[in-house]
C-alpha cells in the first residue's frame, strides 16, 4: 500500500523526477488554465498537469469556475513520466488503499462507519467500506454488533476475501484474536508445570496406613474373646475338654496368621 508524501517547497528543487513516487502531496500555485485544465508551478523548474476531470470530484464547465491563476493548491501526483519530462497532477485526494493494493491477508487499520444486523461496515482507505460479518466479530456469539463495536470505533481487521468486479471486501476481526480454546489450554499447561515444580520441590510422604480387618477377622476376635471369658469362669473346675482346645488352637492360628499376612 503506497503512503502519502508531502513535499515542500524547500525540498522540492532538490528532487529527481525518477525520485517522485504516486500520491506524493505538493502544495503548488496555478501558472495557467487551458479548457484542457491547468498547468500547476510544484517547484520542480517544470509544472505539474491538472486534467480538467481530476480538478474536482463533481463535473465541470470550465477550469475557470474552480481554480484561477496565482491561486495556491494541493496536488498529488497520479504519473510520472521521466523519459518526457511530464508529471500529471491531480486536486482529488487519492485513495489510501486503491483496489490493485488490496490482497487478502492484509492487517489494516479502520474506522466502524455504519452498524447493520449483520454486521458492520469498516472504512479502511478504500473506495468503499469493507463488511465485518457478525460470525467474524469475534470468538464468541454474537446477537447484534452494537456489543462489539459502535460507529466511530477504530478497530484492526485482517482481509479475508477482496472482488474487485464487485468492489467488495470481507475483513475479520476475530482472525486477529486468540480462540479462547488455545488461551485455556496454555493456562492448564503453565499449571500443571507449576504442580509438577512444586512436587519435585516437597518430598512425597507416604504414611503407612494399619491394615482394615476383615469381617472374617472381627468374627474370629469376638470368638476368642467370648472363649477366654468361659474359660476364666471355669478355672476353679477344670476340666479338660480336648476338642475344645482344640478349637482355640486352631481359631488362635487363624486369627494370628492373618494378622500378619493382612489377609
Amino acid at each position: 500500500m503506497e503512503t502519502e508524501t508531502q513535499i515542500t517547497s524547500e525540498s522540492a528543487p532538490n528532487l529527481n523526477l525518477n525520485e517522485i513516487k504516486r500520491k506524493t502531496r505538493f502544495t503548488g500555485t496555478i501558472l495557467k488554465t487551458t479548457l484542457a485544465g491547468a498547468l500547476v508551478d510544484i517547484g520542480l523548474g517544470i509544472p505539474g498537469v491538472v486534467h480538467i476531470s481530476q480538478i474536482q470530484e463533481q463535473p465541470i464547465n470550465r477550469v475557470e469556475d474552480v481554480v484561477k491563476v496565482g491561486q495556491t493548491v494541493d496536488v498529488w501526483v497520479r504519473k510520472v513520466d521521466a523519459k518526457r519530462n511530464r508529471i500529471e497532477l491531480t486536486m482529488i485526494q487519492p485513495l489510501g488503499l486503491e483496489w490493485r493494493e488490496i490482497e487478502p491477508g492484509m492487517v489494516l487499520k479502520g474506522r466502524v462507519t455504519r452498524l447493520e444486523k449483520f454486521g458492520a461496515f469498516v472504512d479502511i482507505g478504500a473506495e468503499r467500506p469493507g463488511l465485518v460479518h457478525i460470525s467474524e466479530m469475534t470468538h464468541d456469539y454474537v446477537k447484534n454488533p452494537a456489543e462489539i463495536v459502535k460507529e466511530g470505533d477504530e478497530v484492526d481487521v485482517q482481509v479475508l476475501d477482496v472482488n474487485k468486479r464487485k468492489k467488495q471486501i470481507r475483513l475479520s476481526m476475530k482472525s486477529l484474536i486468540e480462540k479462547p480454546e488455545a488461551t485455556v489450554k496454555t493456562i492448564m499447561e503453565r499449571r500443571d508445570k507449576e504442580k509438577e515444580r512444586e512436587r519435585e520441590a516437597i518430598p512425597e510422604e507416604v504414611e503407612k496406613e494399619e491394615p482394615v480387618p476383615t469381617a472374617m477377622e472381627i468374627a474370629l476376635r469376638e470368638a476368642m474373646e467370648r472363649r477366654q471369658q468361659h474359660q476364666g469362669g471355669q478355672k476353679k473346675n477344670k476340666r479338660k475338654n480336648t476338642g475344645s482346645d482344640e478349637i482355640d488352637r486352631i481359631l488362635a492360628r487363624t486369627l494370628d496368621h492373618k494378622v500378619r499376612t493382612g489377609r
